[in-house]
């Protein structure tokens, strides 16, 4: 059986689908020795090797910008699929093409555009989530990452047959771990002029991820802790002219408001490499998104031993299970109590740490990768019937 990616995030491990499709090719490789993996990825430049084992096809890019990433989803990986005879093409992101030679298998890791449609964006993006929207009703196969991504794509796209999508969880890095590597941890806390106690965020800031509630939350800890506990920011800001759009709330403007300045560290984007010791000398990962496909940063927090506190809504509860202290992302009060809480209460801060470190261990890339192999082996049973 032969599976070609679609590689376009391949070189942007900061992106979650790059993150995604790394892994997946990684744990897929070991599961078949007569599975045949090519990726097939845009001509940027170097890139790093796939594994061992999977074809390497680059697709010269004849446009730049979002026009050359359209491009390439219905022209450049449809053609190239074509060309190698691949049985399946296996899209891990909200990225189809509309026409493919090969039995369609699609990795749909949320449909926010649909949900909130702030992220459509302009004309051309209402335009683009329309193509990609259309094309799901052509593929042999849906992926979701969650039971609740899986819902909201057969209540939100339509007419997608709910037997044709299947939940099938992430997980988080090998090298999300309490103690794999945590020697270059005083490295890292240099590196990013860590303070000696914090309390992390990580991810994005646009609206659905909730950082005003998390800042207004914070007002309570400044009250009950003084600076003892600064909130580091972790992740990579929007450009400066895009804070107090509608997708980016202006938060420096809400941290002066707020009188925060002198609790709240910037750190700006974080290395991969580097993320797994942030968490692990945090005393809490907090998670208030709105919206979530999955909630990746909770389960690489917990992986590492580090206690969470998250919202309560979407998908987050089936990813953190009762292994996390979740709140209602609407409430800054309750958020706040629970962050002082876990800050000064040992018992509790052991607890979530010990239910969270079990919690991880129930999602493997294994899994992931023998339930996705599955899907396979259905899309081609299904066609040769």
């Amino acid at each position: 059986m032969h599976v070609a990616f679609n590689g376009w995030f391949w070189d942007q491990t900061f992106n979650g689908s790059g993150q995604y499709l790394r892994q997946l090719l990684t744990a897929l490789l070991p599961l078949d020795n007569t599975l045949r993996l090519s990726l097939i990825i845009p001509d940027r430049g170097p890139v790093d090797d796939p594994p061992a084992g999977v074809d390497l096809i680059k697709v010269r890019l004849p446009l730049r910008g979002h026009p050359g990433k359209v491009w390439f989803e219905q022209r450049g990986y449809p053609n190239a699929v074509r060309q190698l005879g691949a049985a399946i093409a296996h899209v891990p992101y909200w990225g189809p093409p509309l026409h493919t030679a090969a039995r369609l298998v699609i990795t749909v890791h949320d449909v926010i555009p649909l949900a909130l449609p702030v992220y459509q964006g302009g004309f051309g993006g209402r335009l683009y989530t329309s193509l990609v929207t259309a094309a799901l009703h052509d593929a042999a196969h849906l992926i979701a990452d969650s039971e609740f991504s899986r819902a909201e794509i057969i209540n939100r796209v339509g007419d997608i047959p709910p037997e044709q999508v299947t939940a099938i969880p992430l997980a988080a890095s090998p090298d999300m771990h309490p103690k794999l590597n945590a020697d270059c941890d005083p490295c890292i806390r240099d590196k990013y002029k860590l303070p000696d106690d914090y309390a992390l965020y990580l991810g994005g800031f646009d609206v659905r991820k909730n950082i005003r509630a998390l800042l207004a939350a914070y007002t309570y800890v400044k009250s009950a802790m003084n600076d003892d506990f600064p909130l580091v920011l972790a992740g990579s800001p929007p450009p400066a002219e895009l804070w107090g759009s509608p997708r980016f709330p202006d938060l420096p403007a809400e941290i002066e408001k707020l009188a925060l300045t002198d609790v709240i560290r910037w750190i700006g984007p974080v290395a991969e490499a580097d993320k797994a010791g942030l968490y692990r000398m945090a005393r809490v990962a907090i998670f208030p998104s709105m919206y979530e496909g999955f909630g990746l940063p909770p389960l690489e927090a917990m992986a590492c031993g580090t206690p969470v506190i998250a919202a309560d809504a979407t998908s987050i509860p089936e990813v953190v299970g009762s292994a996390a202290y979740l709140i209602d992302p609407a409430d800054s009060r309750a958020l706040g109590g629970a962050i002082i809480a876990v800050l000064i209460q040992d018992p509790l801060y052991k607890q979530l740490q010990n239910q969270g470190l079990a919690r991880a261990t129930n999602f493997t890339w294994n899994k992931t990768a023998a339930q996705t192999l599955a899907i396979y082996r259905k899309v081609m049973t299904q066609s040769a019937g």
